[in-house]
């Protein structure tokens, strides 16, 4: 089956399903099922980022999914916006109502106070990847916005503040090799006053482009200072004896990750899957029975790749289909021409077509350098062809990332919303860039805006 990425929502919709990624069916909104194929592909990511988070000092532990309503009414106004979305469950736990995650901070910050109790209990790094539910109002999406949505977050205390804003500069990292490795370009960005998080001192999201346009938010990093430490107790003995309160981080990425790979890399035929992201790397067609198939198998596996071969009964052609439409970045075909001169015949993913000895297999890593690589330029093409300046409110257009002053004023805001598109905040780590306000004149700074989804 082809697809036409000219309709890029029809063929997201298509894709998720003839790809094996997601079955849309099950009858609860916003509750899709992760089929076999796409809950790989989606743990692959998954476990290259639990790998960097552990490497960088964090622990993998795991919270309940049910709190009591006095836990999550302690600090609402921290938690504003979720309380409308909350799933509540038809029972109780001696008299209180028992709510389902929407978030994690209560649950995870009411053993926090209980587990931190001197500084040499910091810095305390814990992740976990879980599912979180909340009463989406706006459409459903699958991969992009549903009731139910898997994600990892890493929920970080400190003794000072700037050991916890140096924290904040290793969560960026973490993600930015987290998508790096995913070929996914994206624009880091400090929220505004009215769009961080409500616990948050100031937060900073990812953001990427999609080939519509639009942009879809892939990561978020929050400095919570002490805002849930206070209420929540999460104090700590200094070296004076005295009980303070600590400084926290929190940051989160959740299946949006696997909606960004599908999106921006697939094409008409499927999905075009990285190599580290790919349950099976190489895919082995043979035109042959002969013995040496299972051996080359045996070869690249001892390598290190994922291989498999496909020996079904299915055409030659219907094998090419299925495995392009799954996104496998190499396939290798071997017939007895190929077997008589010890060589097998190569085409990645994206096209590239090349004979390869047999005695030479150990040296294919270079083949995928080379193609990851080619993802994540093509994407950083797309991403600089699609950012733009606009000097004035009648030249922002819809789709891209799109440059501008702004004075800070939540009113010239509004007039940038009504042309359909929201101020997503300066870039982290930049020094702001002087601009007089594209709504009023006056004196602001450099915002960015997108369309978003």
């Amino acid at each position: 089956m082809q697809f036409s990425k000219s309709n890029f929502s029809e063929w997201f919709t298509d894709v998720l399903s003839e790809a094996g990624i997601m079955d849309i069916r099950y009858p609860v909104k916003g509750m899709p099922v992760y089929m076999p194929w796409g809950f790989a592909i989606l743990r692959k990511i998954f476990s290259y980022l639990e790998g960097q988070l552990e490497d960088a000092g964090h622990e993998q532990a795991l919270f309940p999914l049910l709190l009591t309503d006095n836990l999550l009414a302690k600090e609402s106004h921290m938690l504003e916006g979720f309380s409308p979305e909350v799933f509540w469950v038809d029972a109780e736990d001696d008299g209180r109502k028992l709510a389902i995650r929407p978030t994690s901070e209560t649950i995870m910050y009411t053993m926090y106070s209980l587990w931190v109790q001197s500084y040499k209990d910091l810095p305390l790094r814990i992740h976990q990847t879980v599912t979180c539910y909340r009463q989406e109002t706006k459409a459903t999406r699958p991969l992009i916005r549903g009731r139910e949505f898997y994600w990892n977050e890493a929920h970080t205390v400190h003794a000072t503040r700037e050991d916890a804003e140096k924290q904040i500069a290793a969560g960026v990292d973490i993600y930015s090799k987290v998508y790096n490795m995913l070929g996914i370009s994206f624009l880091p960005f400090v929220r505004p006053e009215f769009d961080k998080f409500p616990g948050a001192e100031y937060s900073i999201a990812f953001d990427t482009l999609l080939p519509d346009g639009k942009s879809l938010q892939i990561a978020t990093v929050h400095y919570l200072g002490t805002n849930f430490s206070k209420p929540y107790a999460i104090l700590y003995k200094n070296e004076k004896n005295e009980r303070v309160p600590a400084y926290q981080t929190c940051y989160g990425i959740s299946m949006r990750a696997l909606a960004a790979v599908v999106a921006v890399h697939g094409d008409d035929s499927g999905l075009v899957l990285p190599s580290k992201s790919a349950p099976i790397q190489i895919i082995i067609i043979p035109f042959t029975k002969s013995p040496e198939i299972g051996e080359i198998e045996f070869k690249l596996k001892s390598f290190g790749y994922r291989c498999r071969v496909d020996d079904s009964g299915r055409r030659a052609g219907d094998k090419f289909y299925h495995w392009e439409a799954k996104g496998v970045p190499m396939r290798i075909e071997v017939g007895e021409r190929e077997l008589k001169g010890n060589s097998v015949k190569i085409a990645m993913r994206n096209g590239e077509k090349q004979v390869v000895k047999i005695s030479e297999l150990d040296k294919i890593g270079s083949l995928f350098e080379k193609y990851d690589k080619s993802l994540g330029e093509a994407h950083a093409d797309f991403i600089e062809k699609n950012t733009y300046s606009a000097g004035s409110l009648s030249e922002i257009k819809k789709g891209g990332f799109v440059k501008f002053g702004w004075c800070g004023d939540d009113e010239c805001a509004g007039k940038v919303k009504e042309q359909g598109v929201e101020i997503r905040g300066e870039i982290y780590g930049k020094k702001p860039v002087k601009l007089k306000c594209i709504a009023c004149g006056k004196d602001g700074k450099e915002v960015y805006a997108v369309h978003p989804y």
